[in-house]
């Protein structure tokens, strides 16, 4: 069955090698490049979580997060769609460790919806923590998705919440305007980028995640996962020089 078919599966399979439950990873498989690309009006670029928080000098740093923000300027240059993310999280987040007595970052603990990755408190709604990087250029971005901001529900993805079912709305926004390709970037690559690449493929787009316009946290493994669950899906890995 392919991830496409049951992502819940792939990604419970993901959160569990990052919360170092003793899986081994899966090495990371490489597709063959994709032909060069030339996004058009039913192409998106999707900018996944640029925020202070991600990168360094933040409360969850991604290494080299800030690497990505040049480069995303530049690709947005090519795109007359482009979509932002901004993790937005209540004070005393579920998926805060501080909110579980006993639990330290990068634990887990059994939600409703499956396991969760117990992060430090990070991108608190409203905070300098949680704004979109100073440097971020796109003068062209028409909409920002939110995601996190239900107390009890963790979201990764920019289509669909963790529990599942909970659409952002996303999805209905990019298909009524008649866009049918997303381009995802982004922080980070193992999991709001991966999960948002996993989604945007069960709902029926083509999907492309640009890798050098990406970071990972890459706990235990999580990378090469999310590379394999991804490429299975469909999701086609490309580099920014691939976009004529």
């Amino acid at each position: 069955m392919t991830a496409i078919a049951s992502p819940d599966i792939s990604r419970r399979f993901l959160l569990r090698s990052a919360a170092a439950l003793g899986l081994v990873a899966v090495g990371a498989l490489r597709p063959a490049r994709a032909q060069t690309v030339k996004p058009d009006a039913k192409s998106a670029l999707i900018v996944v979580d640029v925020q202070n928080c991600f990168v360094d000098g933040g409360t969850l740093p991604v290494k080299g997060g800030a690497e990505v923000v040049p480069l995303i300027n530049k690709l947005a240059a090519s795109f007359d769609n482009i979509v932002v993310t901004q993790d937005w999280h209540t004070p005393g987040h579920a998926s805060f460790a501080s909110s579980h007595a006993g639990k330290k970052p990068f634990e887990t603990t059994a939600m409703p919806y499956g396991t969760q990755v117990l992060w430090p408190d990070h991108c608190v709604q409203g905070s300098d923590d949680a704004a979109l990087h100073k440097d971020l250029k796109l003068p062209k971005a028409e909409l920002i998705i939110r995601k996190g901001f239900n107390k009890n529900v963790d979201s990764y993805s920019a289509f669909v919440e963790a529990d599942g079912k909970t659409m952002t709305g996303l999805a209905g926004y990019l298909k009524e305007r008649g866009i049918d390709t997303v381009f995802v970037t982004g922080l980070a690559t193992d999991f709001c980028v991966a999960w948002t690449a996993l989604d945007a493929r069960k709902l029926g787009f083509t999907t492309y995640v640009i890798e050098d316009a990406t970071r990972a946290i890459d706990l235990n493994g999580s990378l090469a996962n999310a590379w394999k669950q991804m490429t299975d899906a469909g999701v086609k890995r490309i580099k920014a020089s691939d976009i004529s």
